[in-house]
């Protein structure tokens, strides 16, 4: 299979498994992603780890597939199969796997070798980027014709900035872990293989926290991007109260009565 899952108390780590190829999507590879974090998002796991098998994380879609699409009836199909539906209608997998779905729970990108071309939109779909110092991303597909459909054009922008993301996708250049870090592509550069441990970590530690008000925070900082601030109010508003209704007043009670009765958080 090109996708294995390991599991650890309450984080889940989904690998790319398919270093022959640089872990590049063909179809089968992009089904078994998408399968993989619907499991994720289904089990009581709390943060996903999202790491590439071999050296690399993501080489983009397969050059492979894309070249047999040049019949013009099995390229018809494959769009077919990949195009998105109208409205608020259950999208579809896109053509790298997971880049349409919206998870309710944390995924934390662990970053080693190259994550270009659809490599990169599957980076940039995390919530987190952890890289290796070795690590970069870039548009690499703008060498063979081919766009963005995977989030790329919908999300640089969001992380970077309009000029910025123009500059990275229109000259297709390689850019480096520290640049990434600089401009808000990663947000944590570790040392050569210590990228999965590093966010494995990490993962751990969201998960250990009460998870509706995670969920609840990640959701309003996701829902109200680029929102009126009174509308991002009422937004986050409705989310943390239900999440406080769910879990906070007992929460605080726990406070009260035991880890914060002094004023000692060393076990928190």
């Amino acid at each position: 299979m090109p996708v294995s899952i390991e599991k650890s108390e309450s984080v889940w780590t989904v690998i790319h498994d398919r270093p022959d190829a640089r872990n590049a999507v063909d179809t089968e590879h992009a089904e078994a992603l998408v399968e993989a974090f619907l499991s994720f998002e289904a089990s009581s796991a709390k943060a996903a780890v999202f790491w590439g098998k071999g050296g690399n994380f993501c080489a983009g879609w397969d050059l492979k597939l894309a070249a047999s699409l040049a019949d013009p009836e099995r390229r018809e199909a494959y769009f077919d199969k990949h195009s998105f539906p109208i409205g608020s209608a259950p999208s579809t997998l896109g053509p790298m796997g997971p880049s349409r779905l919206e998870l309710l729970k944390p995924v934390i990108g662990a970053i080693e070798g190259a994550a270009v071309a659809g490599g990169m939109e599957l980076a940039l779909w995390c919530d987190i980027r952890v890289m290796a110092e070795t690590a970069y991303l870039g548009v690499f597909c703008r060498h063979w014709g081919i766009t963005l459909m995977d989030g790329g054009s919908v999300r640089l922008p969001r992380l970077v900035g309009q000029g910025k993301a123009l500059e990275i996708a229109l000259t297709g250049r390689k850019v480096q872990a520290e640049e990434c870090c600089r401009i808000g592509l990663a947000e944590k550069v570790v040392s050569h293989g210590t990228a999965r441990s590093a966010a494995e970590k990490m993962a751990h530690e969201i998960a250990r926290f009460p998870h509706e008000a995670v969920r609840a925070d990640r959701r309003s900082i996701i829902e109200t991007h680029g929102m009126p601030v009174r509308d991002a109010l009422k937004i986050e508003w409705a989310n943390g109260l239900d999440a406080i209704r769910r879990e906070g007043t007992a929460g605080a009670g726990r406070f009260r009565d035991g880890a914060g009765r002094h004023g000692n958080f060393s076990n928190i």
